[in-house]
């Protein structure tokens, strides 16, 4: 038997050599390690996506066509597709394709490549919006959910559209869903119109083809907890592993923050030796709100003793890998755990009932509306007037006198 030196081959990392993946391989990995994976998920993420590019590329996928095979891939999964062999094509690896094609737009990777193909229209619909108008990435993509229907329905020349068509839209797409889901599907799709009418697509006068949906503004009781309640919630983010979910919590309650205002939060926004906080509000609206002592604390505990050291300025992140930035939906499903900690049962369980709750709660220990106002930052007087329902004698300073006849 000869003597020598052998060298195992490597299966997974010939494969991955040979596929469209070949060149981003190691900075994939690399990613995954600064996001905090554990070396064994880095090494099975890596078996995955020699799973996804092998498929890849045996259906004729090339590196320019990523998204696209990505696409497909998702499509056969849920089409009921079931792996013949070790190694083929299942939902872990079609998983680990889209977290690769992530870093490869994080890295700015996919930049020089096609993007996925997106009507004209909505294209420029976007910078539009975002430019002219300012609207948050929130707002911007449930408009876009609806225009891409909107679009869909009425074709994507505008000199066709008429003002009975437009109402034929409305009214299908507003059957069997909820008053105020037509009232978003009503308001986006009049968004759309006012771009076309500036950008001379359509006449003006198909602006006012949708009449506003009936609402009642402002005519329910605040949604709110009970300040007992709200010490109960602070209480259950109690621990060092719980050390993020505590800050979170006490600037939606003391502040009275959204959650996608918190989730963008960055460490330039907390200026220490001023005591100041800055908000990135509706509308690209930049304020100001007291960095309070409490809130101060549990940010740096959260900061030095829990939060990963990862390359990103954003103040929370995950906690699980990959770990990035926050967004809304995590504060909401956190907002959530903390509840059921607590034993809080409340039907209203998301991110706004910490607002409403800190609102009414100014109000209730005598701080004036127009300061509740101010730390909410309410445009209109009218939604701080609002909370003033919860206390029968605020009620009575802002009611108005009755100028008619006294009954008999």
């Amino acid at each position: 038997m000869p003597t020598g030196n052998y060298i195992r081959q490597n299966s997974v990392k010939t494969r991955l050599a040979a596929g469209l993946a070949a060149n981003h391989v190691e900075g994939f990995l690399q990613w995954l390690r600064e996001r905090q994976y554990t070396p064994l998920t880095v090494i099975e993420r890596e078996r995955l996506l020699a799973c996804w590019t092998d498929w890849a590329c045996e259906a004729g996928y090339a590196f320019e066509t990523i998204r696209d095979a990505y696409k497909a891939s998702y499509t056969l999964i849920g089409s009921g597709y079931r792996s013949r062999f070790r190694g083929d094509l299942h939902k872990d690896a079609v998983e680990c394709a889209k977290l690769f094609i992530i870093y490869l737009e994080t890295c700015k990777v996919l930049d020089s490549l096609p993007a996925p193909t997106e009507p004209a229209l909505l294209v420029e619909f976007r910078h539009w919006a975002l430019e002219q108008h300012g609207l948050a990435e929130t707002t911007l993509g449930f408009y876009l959910h609806v225009i891409r229907l909107f679009v869909a329905y009425m074709g994507e020349d505008p000199t066709t559209y008429t003002a009975a068509t437009i109402r034929a839209f409305v009214l299908e797409r507003g059957q069997n869903v909820s008053q105020c889901r037509v009232k978003g599907i009503i308001v986006s799709t009049r968004s759309f119109l006012r771009f076309l009418v500036a950008t001379k697509r359509c006449p003006s006068g198909l602006v006012h083809a949708l009449p506003r949906s009936a609402n009642w503004q402002l005519t329910s009781i605040p949604r709110f907890l009970p300040d007992a309640e709200i010490e109960r919630i602070i209480d259950a983010c109690d621990g060092e592993h719980r050390l993020r979910d505590r800050a979170i919590i006490l600037l939606l309650a003391r502040l009275g923050l959204r959650a996608s205002e918190v989730a963008r939060l960055t460490f330039d926004d907390l200026d220490w030796s001023q005591g100041h906080i800055r908000i990135h509000g509706k509308g690209r609206r930049l304020e100001l709100l007291p960095l309070t002592q409490e809130i101060g604390d549990a940010i740096v505990a959260y900061v030095t003793r829990q939060r990963p050291p990862v390359p990103t300025r954003a103040l929370f992140v995950t906690v699980v890998a990959p770990v990035h930035e926050i967004n809304r939906i995590v504060v909401k499903c956190l907002v959530n755990r903390a509840l059921t900690r607590a034993g809080i049962d409340s039907p209203h369980r998301g991110a706004h009932i910490l607002r409403h709750s800190a609102a009414t709660a100014m109000l209730r220990h005598g701080v004036s509306l127009a300061d509740v106002g101010a730390v909410l930052r309410h445009r209109d007087t009218a939604m701080t007037a609002h909370y003033a329902k919860v206390d029968l004698t605020l009620l009575s300073a802002i009611a108005q006198p009755w100028d008619g006849r006294a009954p008999c």
